[in-house]
């Protein structure tokens, strides 16, 4: 099973679209760093855990890696520059909707992936239908989500395109 680690920006998204369970059922393994869940994640998302969150420590040489990151990298946060050091760590993509994180793990040959890729994912492996992905969608808008809503268009118009159920 792939692992893929995340920052916190992607499981608030899924959680406001009312994903989380669904996205629990793909084909991954998706954790996050310890550091991450204990200043972003344990107060008010720790149910996340009994649906299959997994929280990984980084290695002593991780850590110094989110020194390294902060140096190199000063707009994301430490706590994202935890996930993209473990991801490293790991040797694994990278989710995050962070411009900043996504241009600095690109710099550090990581494979990154964004919300609408987890939705195309769902959808691919028929976990939701496209009125559901829909839903998602403008639940996350409504919660103030910053997703880049021309490609959510463009998403949405493909698997319509494509034949996807609109049920």
């Amino acid at each position: 099973m792939l692992l893929l680690i995340s920052d916190a920006n992607i499981l608030i998204d899924l959680e406001d679209g009312h994903l989380t369970p669904v996205v629990f059922r793909l084909p991954y393994e998706i954790a996050v760093p310890d550091f991450l869940f204990e200043l972003e994640l344990r107060e008010h998302h720790s149910h996340l855990l009994k649906i299959g969150l997994k929280v990984k420590s980084l290695s002593a040489e991780s850590i110094e890696k989110v020194r390294i990151l902060n140096t190199q990298y000063p707009k994301p946060s430490p706590t994202d520059h935890s996930a993209l050091a473990l991801a490293i760590q790991e040797k694994c993509p990278l989710l995050t909707g962070d411009k900043d994180l996504r241009i600095a793990a690109k710099s550090e040959g990581v494979e990154v992936h964004v919300t609408l890729w987890i939705i195309e994912e769902l959808l691919r492996q028929k976990l939701i239908q496209q009125s559901q992905a829909r839903s998602s969608f403008e639940n996350m808008k409504t919660s103030g989500s910053r997703l880049p809503w021309g490609d959510v268009d463009k998403l949405l118009h493909k698997w319509e395109e494509i034949g996807i159920s609109k049920n």
